[in-house]
């Protein structure tokens, strides 16, 4: 089912700041407003890769307000840039509630993760993600990320709820599977198939995705706004390629450990984050990794 005002293109996983433990606001307006600068289409607020596992509602909630915030304001400079904020949760009525917050204070549209460690059926998925839709009128992506919920959201799925559900307008997959990406295609031309994985954001794009959702695009967003551009906008698949394959060892070195562990530590190294803060349980990462993230940061330049 074709959905009005689909949230697509260059869009950015943003991290979250932390100061002393706390969230550092004043850095996240910061961080949102170069986003912009760089040509990304959408903020991704209070994704996995914002570590929403380790917030609290408030704060889950103050990231999305100040994203919806730093992109309206944007809009008088001739900006046109979208929120797409995550709610997920593997409370089915901790997920709506977010969800029915991120619509009050404008966001233009949710991503909701696959409920994760209770490995519910595919029946419960579902009906899952039927509630949390039914409770707003904006669009809801579905996020399908089985390495890290422990619960694949298979094919048929996505196309039972995408078929049956007005709102639910596509679906971010970060399954590794091209051969998924084929078959959604082949049978739902309008079901809109986001790359959730930046080594394979050209293929995913070649083989009719809509957009990207990158961890890479927090380091180096005009980088991730071209290549996605060079596609969706140009069709110029030559340059697209090119842009792959400069960004490949970046895009493997920023899961060297659990994401967002290697992406804040290259952000902090490259002058874009003033702390080096986690929620625990997680960590910083080895001092080993470290001079690799260093290494693999020299052969780019991070624009500031």
């Amino acid at each position: 089912m074709q959905v009005e005002n689909q949230v697509k293109g260059a869009m950015t996983a943003l991290i979250t700041p932390f100061k002393n433990a706390l969230l550092d606001l004043e850095s996240y307006e910061s961080l949102i407003r170069r986003q912009i600068q760089y040509g990304i289409d959408v903020i991704v607020p209070v994704g996995t890769t914002g570590e929403s596992a380790t917030l609290s509602h408030k704060e889950h909630k103050e990231c999305i307000e100040v994203a919806v915030s730093v992109c309206k304001a944007s809009r008088k400079e001739g900006h046109n840039v979208k929120v797409l904020a995550g709610a997920g949760s593997n409370s089915t009525q901790e997920a709506i509630e977010l969800a029915k917050f991120a619509q009050s204070c404008g966001a233009d549209a949710i991503l909701c993760v696959t409920p994760y460690y209770n490995k519910p059926t595919q029946e419960g998925l579902f009906l899952h993600y039927k509630e949390v839709a039914n409770a707003v009128s904006i669009p809801l992506m579905l996020y399908n990320v089985p390495g890290r919920t422990g619960v694949n959201l298979e094919t048929k799925t996505i196309l039972r709820l995408f078929n049956e559900i007005p709102n639910i307008y596509g679906v971010k997959e970060a399954s590794g599977s091209i051969e998924k990406v084929i078959d959604l295609n082949m049978n739902a031309k309008d079901l809109s198939i986001v790359s959730g994985e930046d080594a394979i954001n050209y293929p995913i794009l070649s083989c009719g995705g809509v957009g990207v959702i990158s961890v890479t695009s927090n380091l180096l967003p005009n980088k991730i706004a071209e290549l996605t551009h060079a596609l969706l906008q140009s069709h110029n698949y030559e340059r697209a390629r090119e842009l792959n394959n400069e960004l490949y060892a970046i895009n493997k070195a920023l899961f060297i450990e659990s994401n967002p562990i290697p992406i804040k530590a290259a952000m902090y190294l490259s002058g874009l984050l003033k702390t080096l803060e986690y929620r625990l349980p997680l960590v910083a990462p080895s001092a080993q990794n470290i001079e690799y993230l260093e290494k693999i940061l020299s052969q780019y330049e991070v624009v500031k």
